[in-house]
């Protein structure tokens, strides 16, 4: 779908020279680590992904919160302390981004949140399975100020969305992206920029061009097709795509499987941004699912004490000498690829 012209201004309408410098700080850092292997970093978080909640109404494999179980305690972020931690972080922050694990809308405070990053200007990003769009939080997700909604709409039956989403109703979701269009045309807004996405397997491959119909009927913004993680893929896996350039896996002659992405000794999400659990450490990525790498907690340290502390140096040191003998990257697809 076409680039949203009032999305890329509304990013821009929040950029000050504050927040550019400090881009820049980190691009430079980063390639210099990069390309030199000696750890150097500059700057402060671009981008932080906060959990609003553990919990979910879904039991999607290949997911902890849907499996429930987590090996870390569940809950929902506080209000109070959601507001003490960004205002550390805002003047520096680009994005942010409310979601890691479970579903944000099961937190009652997440809107009254997402109206707080707002009124700091900060770009705010979230995603949800759908199924609490209901008509009032609709208008009050349009009234949030909420500036980008990912919507998961992983088949265009039900048939084939359940397979995936169990328990899940694809009316449900599809009527509450509605309510999103239906409100944001009420109260002329342009925002959230709205986006379903689309894990890709392959139950559900063969519905790719639907949901680009699908979505444009109801007036979605973009459709952003998404590679599914797999955890037990060595010997195959039914969730795997056939469709070789939606998959992460390649499959080897002896009928095994192996990661396509090569991890290079180097990563980008270590030096412009990080996560924040809902009970409040700071871990380095969204692969941590079970938040085993913590540097620290807000709770009892500052933000930079532990941006800059000893435990985030050492894992930045063991990424640029060993990125492969690190648990959480060995089933990554990302890394070294800059993106603001």
């Amino acid at each position: 779908m076409r680039i949203s012209l009032s999305d890329v201004y509304n990013f821009l309408s929040k950029m000050t020279l504050q927040r550019i410098a400090n881009v820049c700080a980190l691009v430079s850092s980063y390639y210099i680590a990069k390309w030199t292997g000696y750890n150097l970093h500059w700057g402060k978080p671009m981008t932080v992904s906060i959990e609003p909640t553990t919990a979910c109404n879904l039991h999607c494999p290949e997911c902890p919160s849907g499996l429930r179980n987590f090996s870390r305690s569940t809950g929902n972020l506080k209000k109070d302390f959601f507001t003490k931690s960004i205002d550390q972080l805002a003047d520096r922050l680009i994005y942010l981004i409310f979601y890691f694990q479970g579903e944000p809308y099961i937190n009652p405070d997440f809107l009254d949140m997402v109206h707080y990053a707002h009124s700091k200007k900060i770009y705010t990003i979230s995603s949800t399975n759908g199924h609490f769009l209901t008509d009032r939080l609709a208008e009050k997700t349009v009234r949030s100020g909420l500036d980008r909604l990912i919507i998961s709409v992983d088949g265009t039956t039900q048939e084939v969305y359940e397979q995936y989403r169990k328990e899940g109703n694809l009316e449900n979701v599809l009527q509450g992206a509605r309510n999103i269009i239906r409100w944001k045309k009420k109260l002329g807004s342009n925002t959230p920029h709205t986006i379903f996405q689309f894990l890709v397997v392959r139950p559900n491959e063969h519905q790719i061009d639907e949901l680009y119909r699908l979505a444009n009927e109801i007036g979605i913004d973009e459709v952003k097709l998404k590679t599914a993680q797999v955890y037990d893929y060595k010997n195959g896996n039914p969730l795997i795509p056939t469709l070789d350039k939606y998959s992460r896996y390649r499959k080897l002659k002896d009928g095994t499987y192996e990661l396509k992405n090569k991890l290079a000794n180097h990563c980008w999400k270590l030096w412009h941004g990080c996560v924040i659990t809902w009970d409040g450490y700071v871990i380095p990525c969204c692969f941590d699912k079970d938040a085993t790498h913590r540097f620290g907690s807000l709770k009892d340290q500052s933000f930079d004490e532990i941006w800059e502390g000893d435990r985030y140096r050492t894992f930045r040191e063991k990424i640029l000498v060993g990125r492969d003998r690190i648990d959480i990257c060995k089933n990554c697809s990302e890394g070294g690829k800059v993106w603001i």
